[in-house]
């Protein structure tokens, strides 16, 4: 593996983006003077500093320099419509001037109207909302291991269940994902969180064989996030569901990504299974801040009156004006289900190709994590990898992560601002394509990956 040393790379990269956007440059000089490291999101605090944006719209954003960037971020993965979409926001704004929309501390009938659409279009018999991925899969684990009266919880290695006390190991990679990453953890945590392998059904068998009886649960997202933007096999799936049935663990799925955004529902019904639980965010608040754990009536009624578990989901669960915006979001997904998703699939692949070539024309070799998937057909989720050498599927976050294997200095750091300086936005190797690009913003895309590979071949 040839010794790659992209800092005279990266030191004109960063002069050229301060030259660029300067404007930014100044917000971030002010920014540190009052958060830590300019703000409250480490994935948002580029370095040297991040675009600060003052509109979006559709598949572009607006920085305070003028520049109009092309977003492949798209909220974290949420805005399956792009940026503001229309239909959401003509409903807040008129409900806003209507007198309603901020929250009042009472319960509304738009819960229910939200309530009823989550449980049919998932199967699941009941519902309780909060406002982050993080709060709803800590819920969920507290609820398994109530449920079950076991202390043990299985998770994949590289998967990201938010920064609760049960998510927060193995999800860097530092010779394999076995660490806590993170400070703070009470001590003997870590041992009730044992860290299996995604996609390798022997392995999972060998865990349940070993810990079946003493797990609580299983955690799982069927298209891992961090560790590479890449689908379980149904193979997997199917084990996994099998397994946790046999040995009395609660299956939890993580469809915080995966909720919505292959179909108006669940992942889940593509791979022919129902967990016992499942966390729902992104998607499903329309571009505001909702999430929910939905699944089994008598897992969850451990959150009601006279429960075990103190689930309260937060002052701003269920806040009415997320509530209308989610609402808003999955009608308009369901009653275009037939159409939206194909146009996704459609763009998706179209993504993946003209990156790809882009690179080949300039001589340099790049995958996409899970590319060759057939369990989620029409991926819109994307990935992107320099593997020192061909031939690697890249259908673990074992692979995605491992230096030996990629470069990974290449797909985050320096593709990010090497693409930023083309005004264009990525996140972890790319992103997510939405209904609101076009064949032309593709196309777009295209040309500045051309002219960052133009850049980087010297270093290679």
């Amino acid at each position: 593996m040839k010794s790659r040393d992209y800092s005279p790379l990266m030191a004109q990269f960063a002069e050229d983006y301060a030259k660029h956007s300067p404007k930014s440059a100044a917000w971030h000089e002010r920014a540190i003077q009052y958060m830590i490291d300019g703000g409250s999101n480490t994935l948002r605090l580029l370095q040297p500093f991040s675009p600060r944006i003052v509109s979006a719209k559709g598949a572009w954003v607006k920085d305070e320099d003028g520049h109009q960037i092309l977003d492949f971020w798209q909220g974290h993965h949420a805005n399956i419509f792009g940026h503001n979409p229309e239909m959401v926001t003509s409903a807040l704004a008129r409900a806003f001037s209507e007198g309603w929309g901020l929250q009042t501390g009472f319960t509304d009938r738009l819960q229910i109207e939200v309530a009823e659409i989550i449980c049919q279009q998932t199967g699941a018999e009941r519902i309780r909302f909060t406002t982050t991925g993080t709060l709803a899969t800590m819920y969920a684990i507290l609820l398994a291991r109530t449920f079950t009266g076991r202390d043990l919880t299985l998770k994949v290695g590289g998967g990201w269940h938010g920064g609760q006390p049960w998510g927060l190991k193995g999800v860097g990679y530092r010779d394999g994902f076995a660490a806590m990453d993170s400070a703070g953890i009470p001590a003997g945590l870590s041992e009730q969180v044992l860290i299996t392998n995604f996609n390798n059904v022997e392995k999972l068998h060998d865990d349940f064989r070993r810990y079946g009886d003493k797990l609580a649960c299983f955690i799982l997202e069927p298209i891992i996030g961090a560790g590479g933007l890449m689908p379980a096999t149904k193979a997997y799936m199917q084990a996994a569901r099998e397994l946790t049935q046999k040995h009395g663990v609660m299956l939890i799925l993580d469809e915080v990504i995966s909720g919505f955004r292959f179909r108006a529902g669940t992942a889940a019904a593509l791979y022919e299974i129902q967990p016992d639980l499942m966390t729902l965010g992104k998607a499903i608040g329309g571009g505001m801040p909702v999430a929910a754990i939905a699944g089994r009536a008598d897992i969850l009624s451990l959150a009601g009156r006279g429960g075990k578990v103190k689930f309260e989901g937060g002052t701003y669960a269920a806040h009415p004006a997320c509530m209308l915006a989610g609402k808003t979001y999955m009608t308009y997904l369901i009653e275009n289900e037939a159409t939206i998703y194909p146009t996704l699939a459609v763009l998706g692949k179209k993504t993946r190709q003209v990156v790809t070539r882009a690179f080949a024309d300039e001589g340099i070799y790049v995958r996409f994590a899970g590319d060759r998937n057939e369990a989620l057909p029409g991926n819109s989720l994307h990935m992107l990898l320099f593997p020192y050498e061909e031939g690697h599927e890249l259908m673990t976050p074992e692979e995605v992560r491992n230096p030996a294997i990629c470069d990974l200095a290449l797909s985050e750091k320096v593709l990010q601002l090497g693409l930023l300086l083309e005004n264009v936005f990525t996140m972890h190797g790319l992103g997510s394509t939405t209904a609101a690009h076009t064949e032309a913003d593709i196309q777009f895309l295209g040309e500045a990956c051309r002219r960052f590979a133009q850049r980087i071949k010297p270093y290679l």
